[in-house]
């Protein structure tokens, strides 16, 4: 219960110090960042943690550099260099801490965490796509409110549900 109350006050203290920016939105980065909190937290299995990581990451990288273009912030390799680091940021530590690397925790030869991670972002990546998409058969507008949150974090729900399937077969 204590690990309850600890994250939801870390929850409820981001969503009131938070800025307001236009990337694919602090509201899916905070939803997705509660799918991989809450994943690890009752013992989900490392691949589905590994595609919220990815669709966090993902988001985190479009919500930068999103803000980087409102700010007219530009430099050479902005973007190669932004990915690059966000990656590297979360891949590291888990690397140093060894959650990923473990002999034990792998399948098909990769690690099960980093497996998840290019799943998840493959996943986003399609969920932003697709609410763009329909965004623009629309005439530029969404089709209902919180479509930017809802498709990318439905993708991401849809494709945890096919793997937690699949790993059970």
């Amino acid at each position: 219960m204590k690990k309850l109350y600890f994250f939801l006050s870390l929850l409820s203290f981001g969503l009131l110090v938070g800025q307001r920016t236009e990337a694919i939105c602090p509201l899916c980065t905070v939803a997705v960042g509660a799918g991989v909190g809450f994943s690890r937290w009752i013992g989900i299995d490392d691949i589905i943690s590994g595609i919220w990581i990815g669709g966090l990451i993902v988001s985190m990288i479009m919500w930068l550099l999103d803000y980087l273009d409102q700010k007219k912030l530009n430099f050479y390799l902005r973007n190669l260099t932004i990915v690059l680091a966000f990656y590297l940021l979360t891949l590291l530590p888990l690397f140093y801490t060894n959650i990923i690397g473990h002999p034990l925790n792998k399948i098909w030869g990769i690690d099960r965490i980093l497996f998840g991670i290019v799943i998840g972002t493959i996943t986003f990546l399609l969920g932003a796509l697709a609410y763009k998409l329909s965004k623009k058969k629309n005439n530029g507008k969404p089709y209902f409110p919180y479509q930017k949150v809802v498709f990318p974090v439905s993708f991401l729900a849809v494709i945890s549900l096919i793997t937690y399937y699949l790993l059970k077969w």
